[in-house]
Parts: C-alpha cells; sequence; structure tokens
C-alpha cells in the first residue's frame, strides 16, 4: 500500500511516500479502514524530528478518516460492519489503510462530511478537552480566557468552543489571518505582526499583558490556552488573574522553558502541561467528547475550516506548509 514513512528523523522531506509498504494484518478487536484523509498536526512533525521518540521507521500521522474495509469478528459483534463511515485517532494514519482498535472508531453522522470529521479528531477533541476540563473548572462562565494563536489549527476550535461555554474569549492571531478570525465569536481580537515562514506571530510586536488587562479591567484571564510554547509563557503567566491556570499544550516556537515553581506565588496561580490520550482515557469518554462536537456541528455552532488537502505523494509538502504557518483552517491529506 501507499504510505508516508520516517525512516530517520529530520526535517520535513524525512517524511517519503512509499508505494509499497506492508498492508496492516485485521487482529482480534479491530477493523481495518481504507482511509479516504489524513489529518496533518503539529504533533506528527515533532514524531518526525525525534522531539517526541518514536521506533523507526514508522507511518506518520495519528487521525483518519474514511470507511470500514474489514471487520474482525470482535468488532462484527458490536455491530461494526464493512462500510460503515468512521474517523479515529491511532498512529499510523498516513497511508491507504490503517488497523484500529474497534474502541477507537468515532462513527461519523451522515450529515457531516469525512474531512471534515478527520479534521475533529486530533484538533476538535483536543480543542474540547482545553476548554472542558484541562482548565479544572478554575474558570467559570462569563469570566475571562485568553487563547494564543486561534488563526488556525487547535485553536480556532478552541475559540468557538469557549464561547459555547460561556466565558469571555481575548484570542491572538497574526494580522494576514485578521478577517479569518473575525468570524470566531471572539470578545476581543489582539492581531500582531507576522513572523515569517513560522507557525506563530510575532509576541513582541505589542504589549498583550497591557491589552489583556485593559479589556479585563486588570483583573487578568482566569485560564490562559497556549500552544505556542517558548515565545508566550511569560505573556501567559503574566496574564493571569488571582487562581489562573496556564494551560501549556503545545510547542509552536519551542518547548516551554523550565521555570521556578516560586514564580507563580504572585497570584496562586495553577500551571498544567495536559495531553489527550490522558482525557480520552476509556470509550465513555471519547464518545462524550465526540458526540457533543459532532453535535455542535449539526446545529451550525461550530465552523470548520479545512483550508487544504495534500496528496500523499506530496507528503513533505503537508509539513512544510503547516510548519511555515501558512494554514487558515484544518490541513489534510488526500488519501
Amino acid at each position: 500500500m501507499r504510505a508516508a514513512v520516517v525512516r530517520e528523523t529530520g526535517d520535513a522531506h524525512a517524511l517519503k511516500m512509499e508505494a509499497d509498504f506492508p498492508t496492516p494484518e485485521l487482529k482480534p478487536g479491530q477493523v481495518i479502514v481504507k482511509n479516504q484523509y489524513a489529518g496533518i498536526n503539529f504533533i506528527d512533525t515533532y514524531h518526525r524530528k525525534g522531539l517526541y521518540a518514536r521506533d523507526l521507521p514508522f507511518i506518520g500521522g495519528q487521525e483518519g478518516g474514511g470507511e470500514v474495509a474489514a471487520v474482525s469478528d470482535e468488532a462484527a459483534a458490536e455491530g461494526i460492519k464493512v462500510g460503515d463511515r468512521v474517523a479515529y485517532s491511532v498512529f499510523g494514519s498516513y497511508a491507504e489503510y490503517t488497523a484500529v482498535p474497534s474502541a477507537k472508531l468515532l462513527p461519523v453522522p451522515d450529515e457531516v462530511e469525512i474531512d471534515v470529521a478527520t479534521s475533529c479528531v486530533v484538533q476538535g477533541l483536543t480543542a474540547h478537552y482545553l476548554v472542558t476540563s484541562a482548565h479544572a473548572d478554575l474558570i467559570k462562565e462569563g469570566e475571562w480566557c485568553l487563547i494564543h494563536g486561534v488563526g488556525g489549527g487547535t485553536c480556532q476550535w478552541a475559540a468557538q468552543m469557549a464561547k459555547i461555554r460561556g466565558y469571555k474569549v481575548i484570542g491572538t492571531c497574526s494580522k494576514g489571518k485578521e478577517e479569518n478570525c473575525k468570524t470566531l465569536g471572539c470578545d476581543e481580537l489582539i492581531a500582531l505582526d507576522e513572523v515569517p515562514g513560522t507557525a506563530f506571530e510575532d509576541y513582541e510586536s505589542m504589549d498583550i499583558v497591557e491589552k489583556v488587562m485593559e479589556v479585563t479591567d486588570g483583573k487578568g484571564c482566569k485560564a490562559v490556552i497556549d500552544g505556542i510554547g517558548k515565545s508566550t509563557v511569560d505573556i501567559s503567566i503574566n496574564s493571569l488573574a488571582h487562581r489562573g491556570i496556564f494551560v501549556s499544550f503545545g510547542n509552536a516556537s519551542g518547548a516551554v522553558p523550565a521555570f521556578p515553581v516560586l514564580r507563580l506565588i504572585g497570584k496562586s496561580a495553577y500551571v498544567t502541561r495536559p495531553k489527550l490520550l490522558d482525557y480520552t482515557t476509556n470509550r465513555e469518554e471519547l464518545v462524550w467528547r465526540a458526540d457533543e462536537i459532532f453535535g455542535w456541528l449539526k446545529e451550525g455552532r461550530l465552523n470548520v475550516s479545512v483550508d487544504t488537502s495534500f496528496p500523499l505523494e506530496e507528503a513533505a509538502e503537508g509539513h512544510l506548509y503547516l510548519e511555515a504557518g501558512k494554514s487558515r483552517g484544518k490541513v489534510l491529506y488526500k488519501i
């Protein structure tokens, strides 16, 4: 089968399409999904670079969607059938076929297109746990939330979901994406100069903390959702309200450097560094999150922007596009 494979970690060109990679075997409790789309996420670039270690060689990706092509006896007993429309998150989605445990399958409603459903799995579920759970209920309805990088990807979802949850939202974005971001419903949008060739904005182009304090009447934000990392850690901590929480979930500008916990004492603040797997620990939690997202999509309360799709043969180009900060929505491979 065709698959985009990493045999040695490195830059985007370490990800190469191979035409004769072995097709996965069906094992008990699994189904084989014939992929129509695979999502491209920043965590995929961390795997490719070796920042997050994987055994080599490996097929890239961990987000896919398509139709069930083969079903184990155990999966059939659960009512799963060949031809079912599904999305999922397991390793190895940059391929024509992926073996997926039945417990990881998300049935896709007829009203939701497969490319949109595929976009939901990593970014949508991540955004969902960020605005519903990772803040440990330290933010309540009507309180302020700062979300960095709402111009694309996960935080484009998170801004909309935060509004659905009843939070007041301050979003940051690049000036080049400002018009798109105005559709997200943020109460305040801070547009920043762009850093050419990167996936993040110039966070020194204005005093964000001063603006946050002005907007919040000097109180700060009860939660800060930050996928930027190194460039925004000081801004995020200094933008917190008393007993607010800094939710650091990504490294677009580089990993957050170590800092002394005593730094949090001024506001008795909290910090967490969560990951999706710890917020989808069982089938019940996974399905609850997915059902809520698909429900918002069907109701028109959540707008998903699919930016572009690359053919699998252009595997490296897909990663380069994402890392250059060009996306204004979800980036996919069309298998």
